[in-house]
């Protein structure tokens, strides 16, 4: 297992970013962060894109989900049955959010093993491929002003700002408080989601936070995509 996760994941990753550092960002860490990001976000967009689709149908449909639970509250049999037709016909799985999950866990996992070493470069001896150069010394700086081998405050409240955007754009719309929980836990989410991202990162190296800053930029934007294609289709939930 260790030998696949090095092989499919670890040493990819490692590999790529130390090309964009040395070939592509002018030997600045920081770039090759984002860019390396931004491939990893564009691999993943079909994923990302179907998950935030999946959650924002399941918002809209709340209504008729309510309604069966209520229609068939003695029958446990029919209401499942009822409810798993109701995904079939706007073809959503349920277990979709799971599957994203645990697609980004061994990405971040890896990426967290790489920023937290990111200062050592003795640390990644013997995984580089053979037309990758090991860096003897590695910069560490973003753009000449922030060191991100140590913790940065500042990179995290950015981060923490750029999620919760994200988290707001994936809210419904024209859609009161009182209407379902699904929608109040969305709200609470995208507010609780900022505060765990400051604790979890706030002493982290500030590698980590500018990819989680990047991802949740890009998330954004992807979001912003997804709700205009949605709004113009209107989904046909009827």
């Amino acid at each position: 297992m260790s030998y696949l996760y090095n092989l499919i994941l670890y040493q990819p990753l490692l590999n790529t970013l130390i090309f964009f550092y040395q070939k592509i960002s002018f030997n600045d860490l920081g770039i090759a962060i984002i860019l390396l990001t931004i491939l990893i976000r564009l691999i993943l967009f079909p994923i990302f894109q179907k998950s935030a689709r999946h959650q924002m149908v399941m918002q809209k449909l709340q209504p008729k989900l309510k309604k069966i639970q209520e229609d068939h509250k003695h029958d446990r049999e029919r209401q499942v049955k009822a409810t798993m037709e109701l995904y079939k016909d706007h073809k959503i799985n349920p277990f979709s959010g799971f599957f994203l999950l645990l697609v980004q866990l061994p990405v971040l996992i890896a990426l967290y093993q790489i920023f937290l070493n990111i200062s050592k470069p003795e640390a990644f001896a013997g995984k580089f491929y053979s037309f990758i150069e090991a860096p003897a010394n590695l910069g560490t700086t973003f753009l000449g002003l922030i060191n991100l081998s140590e913790k940065s405050i500042l990179m995290v409240v950015l981060a923490a700002i750029a999620q919760y955007f994200q988290g707001k754009l994936a809210l419904p719309k024209n859609q009161s408080e009182s209407q379902d929980k699904a929608a109040k836990l969305g709200r609470q989410m995208a507010i609780i989601g900022p505060i765990i991202t400051i604790v979890i990162f706030i002493n982290l190296p500030s590698a980590v936070s500018l990819y989680w800053l990047t991802t949740s930029i890009f998330s954004v934007f992807q979001q912003m995509l997804i709700n205009r294609k949605l709004n113009g289709k209107s989904e046909n939930i009827h």
